[in-house]
């Protein structure tokens, strides 16, 4: 099975497992803006453009798990970053929760890895079509001056 298909099997089998269990997880994403463009990823085993992001690991704190993300996601390198929202999915089976960093300072490259397809800046009058809804609404939220704290994802 090449390794996009079985990424995204790997997905969907994690997706019912989060089903059965039911479990809380906190995860972390990056609005990294410049310029009048966001960073987006398209990842290997989703379909659509997302700010880069992603679970926190045990025993590490919320703002090395977004400084990891975004390199390991975008090859990003971040200089100061702000609390942006907080927010809450309870899709898929899980009770997610999603603390959003601001980061208006930063590099990045493309990276190569399994897990990403394509890192790229977009305008945010011209997002590319797929865009996650959560993404658009991020970004929305941006460029109307508002920040979130505890509401939906």
């Amino acid at each position: 099975m090449p390794l996009p298909k079985l990424a995204r099997f790997l997905h969907l089998v994690q997706r019912l497992h989060w089903r059965l269990v039911r479990p809380t997880t906190i995860g972390v994403r990056l609005l990294a803006v410049k310029e009048g463009e966001a960073l987006l990823v398209k990842h290997t085993y989703l379909d659509g453009w997302y700010l880069p992001g992603g679970g926190v690991k045990a025993g590490e704190t919320l703002r090395d798990a977004i400084k990891r993300e975004a390199a390991e996601e975008a090859g990003a390198g971040l200089k100061e970053l702000q609390l942006f929202g907080v927010y809450s999915s309870f899709l898929e089976g899980k009770s997610d929760h999603i603390v959003v960093f601001l980061c208006e300072d930063f590099t990045w490259k493309q990276v190569g890895n399994r897990e990403i397809e394509s890192v790229r800046c977009f305008a945010f009058n011209e997002l590319p079509e797929g865009t996650s809804p959560g993404t658009h609404r991020r970004i929305a939220e941006y460029t109307a001056g508002e920040r979130a704290v505890s509401t939906p994802w």
